[in-house]
């Protein structure tokens, strides 16, 4: 009989640490998150309550020169997200909380991100009683080592990770389903608008417009090829001109430096041999990840929640 629950996320970390911990220890998946922000509504409310919106036929009637003149209307003193539990977690909810009933100490090992710890304080929520605390365990690797080293360290929910996962949902759907219909009516149906695709637009259309503006100048480089009694010949920058920095703007003022150049001799005068360190690149992050890998964004993702997981 286990004596302690654990959930993870994925079906297969789960039986991989099930293998670490043995038979004392029950080992479930989440598979994600169980609840969300419904679909049909926006799914917030104030403190006092009162849904968060605003009715799409009021669009029409939106006056944006007084917008941008007497800015917004009032914000909400607080956003609250309404959750509810997701269709397809139905059965994985009803397995977990059956199995919570016959043990006495419940882990929630999510993964340790913000996103983890939202889906691990939404398992507490739902598995947790009066009297019986949740621990949170946290490991950046899947080997018994961790997994032992974390169950020496149990933890609280970081409540702070919570708010901060809660405030990039919030913002999402206020988003989305606020700006969204603006832009149907206003602009053309079917547009979105979105935390972070909006503002990656409005980056974008920035160096565009930087672009247009730009003037381009010509400019030239010279290279001379040079072979001194012993090989190799090496190749030398012309960088000055009797004192002055050598710039040539075109062409011909290129072809002029290379005529008054041609046949002359020339003395290496100094030559100096310094040692440098080259640092170790650091760790990916996942933009520099996806970069590198050149695989579509999807693939690189999996092949990198595969090597997490030790598949």
């Amino acid at each position: 009989m286990p004596k302690a629950l654990v959930v993870v996320e994925s079906p297969t970390k789960a039986k991989t640490i099930s293998k670490y911990l043995g038979k004392e220890y029950k080992v479930l998946p989440s598979n994600g998150h169980i609840v969300d922000l419904p679909k049909s509504t926006i799914g917030i409310v104030d403190s006092d309550g009162a849904d968060i919106g605003v009715d799409i036929k009021d669009l029409k009637d939106l006056d944006i020169k007084a917008l941008k003149d007497h800015g917004p209307p009032k914000q909400p003193d607080k956003f609250v997200p309404q959750y509810v539990p997701l269709d397809s977690r139905k059965k994985v909810l009803k397995e977990l909380r059956a199995a919570a009933k016959g043990v006495k100490q419940i882990y929630v090992a999510t993964d340790p991100d913000r996103e983890g710890e939202a889906i691990g304080w939404h398992v507490a929520n739902e598995l947790g009683s009066k009297g019986r605390k949740i621990g949170r365990l946290l490991f950046n690797e899947i080997t018994k080592k961790a997994v032992r080293a974390a169950l020496k360290d149990v933890r609280e929910i970081d409540h702070r990770m919570v708010d901060a996962q809660q405030a990039r949902r919030v913002v999402d759907r206020l988003v989305g389903y606020l700006v969204s219909p603006l832009l149907w009516k206003k602009v053309k149906y079917g547009l979105s608008a979105g935390r972070v695709q909006s503002v990656a637009l409005k980056l974008v259309c920035d160096r565009e417009n930087e672009i247009d503006r730009f003037k381009s100048e010509e400019y030239w480089h010279l290279f001379a090829r040079l072979a001194g009694n012993a090989p190799p010949e090496f190749d030398a920058k012309v960088v000055k001109r009797g004192k002055h920095a050598l710039k040539m703007a075109n062409e011909a003022e290129a072809k002029a430096v290379v005529a008054d150049l041609e046949g002359a001799g020339f003395v290496v005068s100094n030559a100096a041999t310094k040692e440098r360190k080259k640092q170790a690149p650091p760790p990916f992050i996942t933009s520099k990840l996806q970069q590198t890998a050149r695989f579509p964004v999807k693939k690189t993702m999996m092949l990198a929640q595969q090597l997490y997981e030790g598949i």
